[in-house]
């Protein structure tokens, strides 16, 4: 039989996606991120695959190009359902010095281990290797925090995309040290980010005051086509592309923010507004699609007997040891005490894989284990679990503890008054 065949290809995708649908209420109902379950759905096809044909499958390209529009579609969805109001300003700082505070000093011990325990390791490497291991996934987070308090879930939609979008910025600044050459320096990196910037905004107020005279119910996908392609244009520039995105995202989610004095006249809101819902759907679908097959691929593509090893085990441990050691002290000096479920809340995923692939071969080291990689996306899910679970658990015991003591209460009040009434009419007057 060929497993390749059109029919069996579109009978096969199905498939994943109805999984996958079903993997997200068993994520809702257990706490296990459904990247994990799809993962492991990957695997086991990769067993299947070597059972029923000899013929190997390079999917590198299809993961490269599904990893790209993925973060491209997760970063416009989180955009999408970010309010940017003067009451936030201070969680939205916030959430960006923790994000960039956790990713440097994540990357830079994780960077020190790899040099330390990797042979043929140089630091400059170990710097490019460390940063993807350093990044929060929030294709991983987002989906998974919806049952949290309103601003903690808030705390790490927003950690999480600022995560992304400085370690992927951070990710090719390190790059462009490679050729010294190409090299601007702090200085032309900075000149970069405010061109790109101002060009965003620009091609924001562009986009919205266009679209919202098309006329034509098909126009959706033509959006998310302009916006892919302004992506891979700022990447062929050497911009930060993810900004563009974030940026388009944060204006047509936050449009009387910005469009004030002259340019509100030019706004239609209602019809701009209608396209944002629309796009907030679409966003949110072909996230999901692209989500499923990049992660159910990646399992595909592991190489499963380098988790064996104790090398591999032993780096892994240690970079998952300081990703959480880091993080406590981060959490504790800028939120206090109130950290959980928060601590645990920092999964590994896409853009990990996603720029562990985009490391330039002058930089790649033949002795690093892609399993490290993969012990720490597996083990970092994992403890998130553990701890969602743990504080899912602990709201139930809390709830439940004021449910009984609303219960004893009520019975203090109601019952001496039963009592009383009951005392009362059992008394016989006096003849």
């Amino acid at each position: 039989m060929d497993i390749f065949s059109s029919y069996n290809l579109i009978i096969e995708a199905s498939i994943i996606l109805i999984l996958s649908f079903l993997f997200n209420g068993v994520a809702k109902r257990t706490n296990i991120p459904s990247v994990l379950l799809l993962i492991l759905l990957g695997v086991v096809l990769q067993f299947v695959l070597k059972y029923m044909t000899s013929e190997k499958v390079d999917f590198f390209p299809a993961l490269e190009v599904l990893g790209i529009i993925g973060l491209i579609m997760i970063v416009l969805e989180a955009a999408l359902e970010l309010e940017l109001k003067k009451e936030k300003l201070v969680p939205i700082l916030k959430s960006m010095a923790i994000a960039l505070t956790g990713l440097v000093g994540s990357a830079w011990v994780a960077a020190l281990i790899l040099f330390q325990f990797v042979p043929e390791m140089t630091m400059q490497s170990a710097w490019l290797y460390a940063t993807p291991l350093s990044i929060l996934s929030s294709a991983i987070i987002i989906p998974s925090v919806s049952g949290l308090t309103e601003h903690k879930k808030e705390f790490h939609i927003y950690e999480s995309t600022f995560s992304d979008i400085m370690g992927i910025m951070m990710f090719y600044f390190l790059v462009g040290g490679l050729n010294p050459a190409e090299d601007s320096g702090a200085v032309g990196f900075a000149v970069n980010i405010i061109l790109t910037i101002v060009l965003s905004l620009v091609a924001s107020y562009a986009i919205i005051l266009i679209f919202q005279q098309i006329k034509s119910q098909a126009k959706l996908f033509l959006l998310i086509a302009v916006l892919l392609l302004l992506y891979a244009i700022g990447k062929q520039l050497h911009l930060s592309s993810l900004l563009i995105i974030l940026i388009f995202g944060l204006v047509i989610a936050n449009m009387k923010l910005f469009f004030v004095g002259k340019l509100a006249h030019f706004l239609e809101y209602e019809k701009a507004h209608r396209i944002y819902h629309e796009l907030h759907i679409v966003t949110l679908e072909t996230a999901f699609v692209v989500r499923t097959f990049f992660f159910v691929i990646f399992g595909l593509t592991i190489a499963i007997a380098s988790l064996f090893s104790l090398s591999v085990a032993l780096v892994s441990l240690l970079i998952i040891v300081s990703i959480y050691a880091i993080r406590f002290v981060i959490l504790r000096t800028f939120i206090g005490s109130d950290i959980l479920p928060q601590l645990f809340i920092a999964p590994r995923g896409l853009i990990t894989v996603l720029l562990f692939f985009a490391i330039p071969t002058e930089a790649k080291v033949a002795t690093f284990e892609p399993g490290i990689l993969l012990f720490v996306i597996i083990g970092t899910s994992l403890i998130m679990t553990w701890g969602m679970i743990k504080d899912k658990r602990k709201m139930k015991t809390l709830l439940d503890q004021i449910d009984e003591d609303y219960v004893a209460m009520d019975g203090e009040i109601s019952g001496p008054e039963t009592g009383d009434s009951q005392e009362i009419l059992g008394e016989k007057p006096e003849i």
